[in-house]
């Protein structure tokens, strides 16, 4: 359910209404019951416009609420013309908590989900979409704003750094494999082994903290039904993994019979939840280019098909998340977790490509196998500080950050 102090809901909606009623449109919470229909054709209608499509980290599923539902505190707006009742726009976002590198916590705002009707852009649909999100944001407590677009986007990144004042916070690549193009032969020399989930949070509450932005619930995420565990991969020659969890303060150590070098990774499965349901043929292309929002232009190139033949079959990914290395020969293992996520979803229906994001600044980024039919996008974060009163100082994001946490969820 959508987490909204109902006072804070009543201001909203009345405060809203008088604003945006001179020009006829309304911004108001989705309803569930009465809005999903038309947010489906809202959004399908998007997906088939122009390049030039303000479209930030939006996915076209049988349930709009479905990605922000993963967070607690979460609101869906709509942009209804008040004459037809017609929703022309629609924002997600959620608030979550998150750390930085030099200590500090914050509470983020993170903008989901922002589509417009081509027929009402450049109206000031957007602009108003936004700024009514950072206001729910704000009274929820949280300090920054935060999305994430492709940096072929122009008209997205125009919206939100001319007119909304968001600057750069990261920039980071996503590779895109399928799952066919490589060989599922892993070294003998190198072992993977997958660890229960009390020992991978211990292991992610040491790994987090080289990061420059990361969550605070990673034990929610890993404990989530999409996440299908957690595996290390380390090699052989070098001594057995042995991990173990202090039990007084829940640090990790690792023992003198740690590998030297070792990665862990952890995989997010889409193939259920992003896979179309009674969709005829004629809507196929506009679910397949949605569900990858990113990775549209390179996605089909990258299998080597045809537009045609795509529209055949259902489609969808392994996310590979939570990807950290230690040691100094760490180039086979990371092609190692490549090859064996790609032969996890080999074993899965309609699983077509393994995902992975890593910003500039991610050491691991060098070791990304560089095969022919691996795809790289350029996908580019953005933020903005909400809060203007009491410490400027406190939990400030003062510079750009490299080696960044990408959260399964926000994809």
């Amino acid at each position: 359910m959508i987490s909204i102090p109902t006072a804070s809901l009543a201001s909203f909606s009345q405060r809203e209404e008088m604003v945006d009623r001179a020009d006829k449109v309304l911004i108001r919470e989705y309803n569930e019951k009465q809005d999903a229909k038309m947010v489906r054709k809202l959004e399908r209608n998007c997906d088939i416009g122009t390049k030039k499509v303000v479209s930030i980290l939006s996915s076209i599923t049988d349930d709009p609420l479905f990605r922000i539902r993963f967070f607690p505190l979460h609101v869906m707006l709509v942009a209804e013309l008040l004459e037809s009742r017609e929703l022309v726009g629609v924002i997600r976002g959620i608030i979550k908590n998150v750390g930085t590198l030099s200590g500090s916590f914050l509470k983020m705002g993170c903008i989901l989900g922002l589509r417009v009707s081509p027929t009402y852009r450049r109206k000031g649909v957007a602009l108003r979409l936004v700024t009514a999100i950072e206001e729910w944001m704000v009274r929820n407590g949280a300090e920054y704003a935060f999305l994430a677009t492709e940096k072929s986007n122009d008209a997205s990144k125009n919206l939100f750094t001319i007119k909304c004042n968001y600057v750069n916070l990261s920039s980071l690549v996503i590779f895109v494999q399928p799952t066919s193009s490589l060989t599922k032969q892993i070294s003998k020399d190198i072992k993977i082994e997958k660890v229960n989930i009390d020992l991978a949070i211990s292991l992610y509450r040491r790994t987090l903290r080289t990061k420059d932005l990361y969550p605070l619930d990673m034990d929610v995420i890993l404990k989530e039904k999409l996440s299908l565990g957690t595996w290390v991969s380390y090699y052989k020659e070098e001594g057995l993994l042995n991990l173990l969890s202090k039990v007084n303060n829940e640090d990790l150590i690792i023992s003198n019979e740690t590998s030297s070098s070792w990665v862990i990774f952890s995989i997010w499965n889409t193939c259920e939840a992003y896979k179309p349901h009674q969709v005829r043929k004629s809507q196929l292309l506009k679910f397949l280019l949605a569900t990858l929002n990113h990775a549209k232009e390179k996605v089909f190139p990258c299998l080597k098909m045809s537009v045609s033949d795509s529209l055949c079959r259902s489609f969808g990914f392994l996310f590979l998340y939570g990807i950290h290395g230690e040691g100094e020969n760490l180039g086979q293992l990371i092609e190692s977790m490549w090859r064996f996520t790609s032969r996890v979803g080999e074993g899965m229906r309609d699983c077509r490509v393994v995902i992975a994001e890593l910003g500039f600044g991610d050491p691991l980024a060098n070791h990304v196998p560089q095969t022919t039919s691996m795809s790289c996008i350029d996908d580019l974060w953005y933020t903005k500080k909400l809060s203007s009163h009491g410490d400027e100082n406190v939990g400030l994001i003062k510079e750009q950050m490299g080696n960044v946490f990408v959260d399964p969820r926000d994809f």
